[in-house]
């Protein structure tokens, strides 16, 4: 059974999460934290909870979801992953994180490529991954139907959409994303958005007035 532990963290408040099963084994997603209040206290629920943190795994690249790559990556010595379409998104935030204050950013390059036809496992348990093009070129998320759980990083979040404004956004293809790969999903299935609280497929569909008015357009 897989347990999501979610945290929010940097200015833009961003949502970091952990997700682990029985086996104590566990994958970070989007790790967002940067300042060292923020790396406390994703460290310090690990060993509370006795986890190994075997993977890194990103929804996509912005630098609002890879401030804190570079620490995941060095104290944990696991392999990080992103999907091969949004490498040019992660190679940009070297040149525009000090403009947004972050001085103290550390690239990090990818050890390999998320496949879309191969589930990533962890522990007893395994992770669907689909491409969501729209917010960012290399977007894509992860779900496990069975369970119930979607991580969806910036396409969807409660009441919105993600936007569509930054380099390589495509509002078509966004809204694509969503009507064909989460909107697909049974009403059910919790979605654990990038920012803001989590919600439910159902509830999008039936609430989202942003996603319905653009829709109706």
């Amino acid at each position: 059974m897989i347990k999501v532990k979610s945290f929010e963290f940097n200015p833009v408040s961003e949502n970091t999460y952990i997700l682990s099963d029985e086996t104590n084994e566990a994958i970070i997603i989007d790790p967002g934290c940067f300042e060292k209040d923020e790396t406390d206290e994703l460290d310090n629920y690990i060993q509370v909870n006795g986890l190994k943190v075997v993977a890194m795994i990103n929804t996509h690249s912005h630098f609002d979801h890879v401030l804190g790559c570079y620490h995941v990556k060095t104290k944990y010595k696991c392999p990080f992953l992103i999907f091969k379409d949004d490498l040019a998104t992660l190679k940009a935030v070297k040149v525009y994180a000090p403009n947004l204050g972050f001085w103290g950013y550390n690239e990090v390059e990818p050890d390999g490529f998320l496949l879309l036809e191969k589930p990533f496992k962890f522990g007893n348990s395994e992770l669907q991954i689909a491409q969501t093009p729209g917010h960012a070129p290399g977007h894509v998320v992860f779900y496990n139907l069975d369970e119930k759980i979607a991580i969806t990083g910036d396409n969807i979040m409660l009441n919105s959409i993600g936007r569509t404004d930054l380099p390589g956004g495509n509002s078509k293809q966004l809204l694509e994303s969503i009507e064909k790969v989460i909107f697909a999903w049974d009403d059910d299935v919790k979605i654990y958005p990038g920012h803001g609280l989590d919600s439910t497929v159902g509830y999008e569909k039936k609430h989202n007035k942003v996603l319905k008015q653009l829709l109706s357009l």
